[in-house]
């Protein structure tokens, strides 16, 4: 079965922009349903997709955390070359992982980081996320189990790289939370199976903005982009954005 692959995407509506991040092993389907309803707002909206991701397995590995670093600065600049001078940036998981790290490197108008790692647990977390995607992946090219179990286990076996540069990358971000003044949202899902939730508390109390706030979630799952709440959750974001120091 051939799979199609998912594309970036822009949504163009008012002067006002908003950089979409999605998760690991995810793409831009983890945000589009909250850059539609953005761009109802009057928000301009752009997602991109980091290197490996909405392919195969073996791509995603093949990849790294600087790479996808890059991608997100490209994506930044997308928007600046776009003509949009004031540009707010929320993320899902490692998109918020890779949010914060934009708001300490660029002056950004937001952050909004919902459920974003901040403590690498290599063994139970992520590593998880990776073999899950992956045998559903393989499940939807009609493999049979047999041929699923082995290439998914080969699979992890050779991750071990890829999963210490990003156990790096989030070690960097986190001890660099404190250099943040850009104003910020901390959204956490209660029910997250995917990272340890302390994650957002931490975020919230080492953040050096004068406006942040911290909202918890409780009927919702890790990608709570698209769970139970997301429509509160949009509300929520729309909310936030309006209260920023917009120029226009």
């Amino acid at each position: 079965m051939k799979i199609k692959e998912p594309k970036p995407f822009t949504f163009e509506a008012g002067e006002r922009a908003v950089l979409l991040l999605h998760g690991y092993t995810g793409h831009t389907a983890d945000v589009r349903m909250l850059g539609r309803f953005l761009e109802k707002k009057g928000y301009t909206c752009h997602a991109p997709i980091y290197r490996g991701h909405g392919k195969p397995p073996e791509e995603l590995i093949d990849a790294t955390p600087e790479q996808w670093w890059d991608d997100v600065k490209d994506a930044y600049n997308h928007l600046k070359e776009l003509g949009y001078t004031e540009i707010a940036v929320a993320g899902l998981s490692l998109g918020g992982v890779l949010g914060l790290k934009l708001a300490y490197s660029e002056k950004i108008k937001g952050v909004i980081p919902m459920c974003a790692p901040m403590f690498f647990d290599n063994e139970t977390q992520l590593t998880r996320g990776l073999k899950t995607f992956a045998k559903e992946y393989k499940q939807l090219e009609g493999k049979n189990n047999d041929t699923i179990e082995e290439e998914v286990t080969s699979l992890m076996d050779e991750s071990a790289s890829m999963f210490d540069q990003l156990g790096k990358l989030i070690t960097t971000v986190k001890k660099n939370v404190d250099t943040i003044y850009t104003p910020t949202f901390v959204v956490q899902a209660k029910k997250d199976e995917m990272i340890n939730t302390k994650s957002a508390s931490y975020i919230y109390e080492n953040v050096e903005s004068d406006t942040k706030d911290i909202k918890w979630y409780e009927e919702s799952g890790h990608v709570i982009t698209l769970d139970k709440e997301k429509e509160l959750l949009h509300e929520d974001i729309y909310d936030f954005l309006e209260e920023l120091d917009w120029e226009k």
